[in-house]
């Protein structure tokens, strides 16, 4: 493979308009990492997610900074010329001084932007990190770490108000200086319609075709998922014979538009 340039904060930004789509899988380790790097991802999301899928709890909620932090670490020595987002794990960032110490903890641990979840609230933490260079990804729509709140993993924004509700955080967060967006199991139709209304990336998850680039859990992506398997999700590995060539597949597909295709998505 020849030689990548690093991906940035601010080329990622102008992809909005110049494409091409995003690709970002998740990596918790750095041998999972070199091989997706390998494949030609642009980001590389240590998410909180390893409490489920590495630790095999039942949610994200007891995952804490340190143990983001050790993932972080791992994932950006290997991570090449791909960028590393790290997420806050739950009410790490309820406060401001909060969002700063654990910020701090996962930029220092390699982290290039850090990811948080929720809406409206949390456009102040955002304008404080951005004030402070510290870039972040925001998330909506399915959030996990308000899992008790939906009563579980839940499609959201399907109806009106929470469609609008939805639409509305965006703004906000785009407005408080947010880079990119994550949108996670809401209907393609808003997240089509969002997308085209924010000045930033849209990152989609469970939200249609149309979303400025897309994630997915790398073990998912693989055909390791358990349990029922999410509609969102494709096994790329099937018919390849490595990790680095289901990345590249992985990077291909979205970055034509072959996938997510419409059996992926919710109306």
């Amino acid at each position: 493979m020849s030689e990548r340039k690093p991906v940035t904060v601010p080329e990622l930004r102008a992809r909005k308009s110049s494409g091409p789509r995003i690709t970002m899988l998740t990596a918790y380790d750095a041998s999972m990492a070199a091989s997706l790097a390998a494949g030609g991802v642009d980001c590389l999301l240590v998410g909180d997610s390893l409490g489920m899928v590495v630790q095999g709890g039942t949610s994200t909620v007891p995952v804490t900074v340190a143990e983001i932090a050790y993932h972080t670490r791992a994932v950006a020595r290997a991570a090449g010329p791909t960028l590393v987002i790290a997420d806050l794990p739950y009410l790490s960032y309820a406060t401001l001084p909060q969002a700063l110490d654990s910020a701090q903890q996962l930029i220092q641990a390699g982290a290039q932007m850090v990811k948080l979840e929720g809406g409206g609230w949390t456009a102040p933490i955002v304008a404080a990190l951005a004030e402070r260079d510290v870039p972040v990804c925001a998330h909506l729509g399915l959030t996990p770490q308000s899992v008790h709140k939906f009563g579980g993993f839940r499609v959201q924004g399907r109806d009106a108000a929470a469609a609008e509700r939805i639409r509305v955080e965006g703004l906000a967060l785009a407005e408080a200086g947010a880079e990119m967006v994550v949108l996670e199991c809401v209907p393609s139709a808003l997240a089509r319609q969002i997308t085209a209304e924010l000045p930033i990336p849209t990152i989609g998850i469970g939200a249609g075709p149309d979303c400025d680039g897309q994630v997915l859990v790398c073990y998912d992506f693989l055909g390791m998922s358990t349990g029922v398997r999410p509609r969102f999700v494709k096994n790329f590995l099937s018919g390849r014979d490595s990790v680095q060539a289901a990345a590249a597949a992985y990077c291909a597909a979205v970055r034509d538009g072959s996938f997510p295709g419409p059996e992926h998505g919710y109306a």
